[in-house]
């Protein structure tokens, strides 16, 4: 069985970071990396099929759109590492699209990176590293 980190990578230094860190520990134990892009989305219930359908197109643009800017770019810096890694691009909650990925592939943990901020939303509502170590159903690592 392979081991797999999930990596939560949105192309931010604090991302790479992780990316970086993850890559390490990966070469120590033989894991691979599944590189996660989440795109927030929240679905407009009240929209016609027409508007509906408007925002499908525009949401296929933005997957190809991440994928070819972010996920693609970092692929590449991680391809001569020796560690196997693979995209996984969704929309939806960040914390628990995180938590979806990691369940769906096995993963023996999840790792993010901290950017260090601490503004009065991420007091009031949580940063997404604060809720994973809450949800998640394995060990999430934070890195500073």
């Amino acid at each position: 069985m392979t081991i797999r980190y999930v990596v939560a990578y949105d192309g931010s230094d604090a991302a790479r970071r992780a990316l970086d860190h993850a890559v390490g520990q990966a070469r120590q134990s033989g894991a691979s990396i599944v590189l996660a892009h989440v795109l927030e989305w929240s679905p407009y219930s009240f929209l016609t099929a027409e508007e509906l359908a408007e925002r499908h197109k525009r949401r296929n643009q933005e997957v190809e759109r991440a994928r070819t800017a972010v996920v693609d770019p970092a692929i590449k810096a991680v391809a001569g590492s020796g560690v196997g890694i693979e995209a996984d691009i969704r929309y939806g909650h960040v914390a628990e699209t995180l938590v979806t990925i990691a369940e769906e592939t096995g993963a023996a943990q999840i790792v993010i990176g901290r950017t260090g901020h601490s503004t009065m939303v991420t007091r009031l509502f949580g940063s997404v590293a604060g809720t994973l170590a809450q949800i998640a159903p394995v060990p999430v690592t934070i890195v500073p």
